[in-house]
């Protein structure tokens, strides 16, 4: 395996756990226009593919019309916006993680279906001592993972050989982002989704704990 200059890091279930922040808002938009609302603990297997697959999940089957999904995206993102750091934190072992690989001069990069403003907020909020190479998340008209266009983008933004890459995420949405983009990826099992789904799209690495990364170096 070749050494690896860049990481690329997915951020809901990788770098931070956001779960109950994105499933608050979800039921505020829920319940502020008539819709039923979930339980916090069944959201991690509803967020992965962007806010509106997000919003399409959590409806009713026969309320899932484009207009119907952009009211409830409308009034998810204007709460969003205002509650996105109320109870979200970093996973443990994160922090040591980017402060070891920035001592190492390993470039660090975000790719997310998050959209673009709140990724940028997220990522000063919890993480702005640290240097970002590329901070992406999904900006229209680009296709969401598991399509690799924004892992292209984060190659743009920093020119690297796709052998020096490795790509972090938390489910199979984000191994196949990694395979579709035909660099390594690395499954956390500390994130929303079980390490089965992680199994079955073909991760290159599976890790429990952050600082494993740099074993992958």
């Amino acid at each position: 395996m070749a050494s690896k200059s860049l990481v690329i890091f997915d951020l809901d279930g990788t770098l931070l756990n956001t779960i109950d922040d994105l499933g608050n808002a979800c039921n505020h938009a829920l319940q502020t226009l008539g819709f039923p609302t979930h339980s916090i603990s069944s959201y991690p297997f509803y967020v992965g593919n962007g806010v509106s697959r997000l919003i399409e999940r959590v409806l009713p089957d026969e309320n899932r019309s484009k207009l119907d999904i952009e009211r409830v995206r409308r009034e998810f993102i204007a709460y969003y916006d205002q509650h996105d750091h109320d109870y979200s934190v970093p996973y443990d072992g994160i922090l040591p993680l980017l402060t070891e690989l920035t001592a190492r001069g390993v470039n660090i990069a975000v790719a997310s279906n998050k959209y673009q403003r709140a990724v940028t907020r997220l990522i000063e909020h919890y993480f702005g001592e640290f240097k970002w190479v590329s901070v992406r998340g999904q900006e229209e008209p680009r296709p969401v993972k598991p399509d690799p266009s924004v892992v292209f983008q984060n190659l743009l933004d920093f020119p690297t050989p796709k052998s020096d890459v490795l790509y972090v995420g938390d489910s199979g949405v984000d191994m196949e982002t990694a395979r579709r983009a035909c660099v390594d990826s690395v499954g956390v099992t500390w994130g929303f989704r079980p390490v089965k789904e992680l199994r079955e799209n073909y991760a290159t690495h599976i890790i429990d704990h952050p600082l494993q990364i740099l074993d992958l170096l």
